[in-house]
């Protein structure tokens, strides 16, 4: 009887598993656009860095206003780019997060199950020694009459 709860599981347990798997390469994914968007917001700070150095040497020979007025602007579009690239990691870090939550789910169910199916498979097997120590019992019980008529 206990078998055959076990056995009726294994779909279910595979369903789980495809379940968890498909979760994990989600997680995956969602782990490489977080690292290649964190990667393009680090080269906008490094050349912010180095356009605001720019500043610094330039302005050590004189600069024109025009030249002042062009690099303010720039610099301008260059804090807007790295604004909109934060919100973009930000974006992919609460993906990322979602994605873990569903894959610690999913690994969650099917580490349930597997328990279960174990557990259904040991009162089985329990159930069957019990049976087998059972006809044992009688066996022995039988020939211990028939020596004593």
């Amino acid at each position: 009887m206990a078998q055959s709860r076990a056995a009726r599981l294994v779909p279910v347990v595979d369903m789980a598993e495809k379940a968890e798997r498909e979760a994990a390469r989600m997680l995956g994914r969602c782990q490489t656009q977080l690292g290649q968007v964190e990667n393009q917001l680090n080269e906008l700070h490094r050349y912010r860095g180095d356009y605001q150095k720019q500043l610094v040497n330039q302005g050590q020979q004189g600069v024109s206003g025009q030249w002042l007025i062009n690099y303010q602007r720039f610099l301008s579009q260059l804090e807007t780019a790295v604004a909109q690239q934060q919100r973009n990691v930000d974006f992919h870090r609460e993906n990322l997060r979602k994605a873990r939550d569903a894959w610690q789910a999913c690994y969650t169910r099917l580490e349930g199950l597997r328990k279960l199916v174990q557990r259904y498979i040991e009162e089985a097997r329990a159930a069957d020694e019990k049976r087998e120590q059972k006809q044992l019992d009688e066996l022995a019980a039988r020939l211990a009459a028939r020596r004593t008529d």
